[in-house]
């Protein structure tokens, strides 16, 4: 756990002798997400990652805002001490990533962001039709229907029965917080960057993708055959870009570019 402003931080360092790279989950997520990536970039790189605020086994938070969620992962880096470190962000955490990378610099590396864009516009409320508790955790995501793959590692025992980790209306108000324009901070970002879309994603279209990489040089766009959780859809080609990426950071390679 790291303490900020008052509220404790989980996170699950997966250990070995690599160099860091933190992982950033999206909405409804948390760092136990990221098991596999550590076995794919392991012992070369060392995960650690993050429980975001209101997510996981991390406490709530009164807010939502960006200058939060990026402080948070700051905070989180100098806890460990082992910046600068890799940035790897989905969705939500992907805006995280390179907006900490904007505005610090001095902690991040390279950055990885799967599927999201530098303008994001999202709506999470259908949540509110979730049951809020279920008797059992396979009644539970019966109950949650096609979002029921998203929360596997999010669905909880409490005291008067299963249901989420987090609490949806601070999703909801999260994502209101992350919509908007974040053009400024994706043109400030100083390092090497790779950008992976998935072909069938809703949330990041080609068109926008490819403008993310024009308007700013040290970005490497990867398209694969799969949805908005690109690492599920297609993880052989996720982990296969991301260990390049990684490769030839690790060389302080320019062509990582």
């Amino acid at each position: 756990m790291v303490a900020q402003d008052g509220r404790r931080l989980a996170y699950t360092d997966f250990g070995g002798p690599g160099a860091p790279l933190l992982a950033l989950h999206g909405h409804f997520g948390s760092g136990a997400a990221f098991e596999r990536l550590a076995r794919e970039v392991g012992p070369a790189w060392r995960v650690i990652a993050l429980d975001q605020r209101g997510h996981g086994d991390s406490d709530r938070a009164g807010e939502y805002t960006r200058e939060g969620y990026v402080a948070d992962a700051a905070a989180l880096l100098e806890h460990v001490g082992l910046g600068p470190a890799v940035v790897l962000g989905h969705s939500l955490g992907g805006v995280n990533a390179y907006q900490l990378a904007a505005r610090r610099p001095d902690l991040v590396r390279a950055v990885v962001v799967e599927d999201i864009g530098a303008v994001v516009d999202g709506d999470l409320s259908f949540a509110r039709a979730w049951p809020r508790r279920a008797e059992t955790r396979a009644g539970f995501l019966a109950g949650v229907g096609s979002s029921a793959p998203y929360l596997g590692g999010s669905v909880r025992e409490h005291p008067d029965g299963w249901g989420t980790a987090f609490e949806v209306e601070d999703m909801v108000a999260s994502q209101q917080e992350l919509n908007g324009d974040h053009w400024e901070d994706w043109l400030r970002v100083p390092r090497p960057t790779l950008l992976v879309r998935g072909d069938r994603s809703g949330v990041l279209s080609a068109e926008h993708a490819r403008e993310m990489t024009v308007r700013r040089a040290g970005v490497r766009l990867v398209e694969l055959p799969a949805g908005h959780t690109v690492r599920e859809g297609d993880p052989e080609g996720y982990f296969a870009a991301v260990r390049g990426f990684l490769a030839r950071v690790g060389r302080g390679d320019a062509a990582a570019a």
